[in-house]
């Protein structure tokens, strides 16, 4: 079985969007699923436990986005999500707020993105949320930046959907971890740890489209690179 952390903070669940969101992460839970061809358990992050973990006899554990600053979650109710990134030895896998839980863990710093007024105008790539802060929003590239199992049959630009207005800086990753891809406007848009088995993307490659496909890829070749699945038997 494979695991799915919702970490949205409860604040989340009362905001406009709540019932888009709750409907999606069951929707994700199941692509996830199909994607490992095994049972995916939805667990919030608040409820994960060890015990948990080993009763399900967990082979990998992907965590979701966010949509509330990580200054306001209670650190005694991340206390085990943290403790699992860094001491579990599973394959996790981040999705945007997920990676950045995943980089604080185990040391680094997230940051706001922080763009000329002139800039975010300016760039069909950027929104401005309330109280003025850029947000990366929208379909578009990221530029491959190194080679990886989890990228094979990606194309070097491919398109995914962003959804995030803080990240990881480029001078302070997590230690072990290889910056895998990039754009202008985020310099770490996907990282990895070939020896903890750990992937993080700033991009949300979970919300794959037909006409945009490479999230689904990379989730796929992470499951066979961390060796939760076997190798597609067609492939070369």
């Amino acid at each position: 079985m494979i695991v799915f952390v919702d970490y949205e903070h409860p604040d989340g669940f009362t905001a406009e969007y709540s019932q888009r969101m709750q409907a999606a992460r069951t929707w994700i839970t199941y692509r996830l699923e199909d994607l490992a061809d095994m049972h995916c358990m939805l667990v919030r992050y608040d409820r994960l436990s060890w015990e948990l973990l080993d009763r399900l006899q967990a082979k990998a554990i992907f965590i979701s986005g966010n949509s509330i600053d990580p200054d306001r979650y209670d650190p005694d109710a991340t206390r085990t999500l943290t403790h699992v990134i860094a001491d579990s030895g599973l394959p996790i896998f981040g999705f945007c707020g997920g990676w950045q839980i995943m980089a604080t863990a185990l040391g680094a710093n997230v940051i706001p993105l922080d763009f000329s007024a002139e800039m975010v105008d300016g760039d069909d790539r950027l929104v401005t949320l309330p109280g003025g802060r850029p947000f990366e929003y929208g379909y578009h590239q990221i530029e491959l930046s190194a080679s990886h199992a989890v990228f094979e049959g990606i194309e070097p630009e491919p398109v995914v959907r962003h959804a995030h207005g803080l990240h990881v800086p480029a001078g302070n990753p997590p230690s072990g971890f290889e910056t895998l891809a990039a754009n202008t406007l985020t310099p770490v848009q996907m990282a990895a740890d070939d020896n903890r088995r750990m992937i993080g993307t700033q991009f949300h490659p979970e919300y794959w489209t037909d006409e945009h496909p490479a999230g689904r890829m990379v989730i796929s070749n992470f499951l066979t690179w961390a060796g939760v699945t076997a190798p597609d038997p067609g492939s070369t």
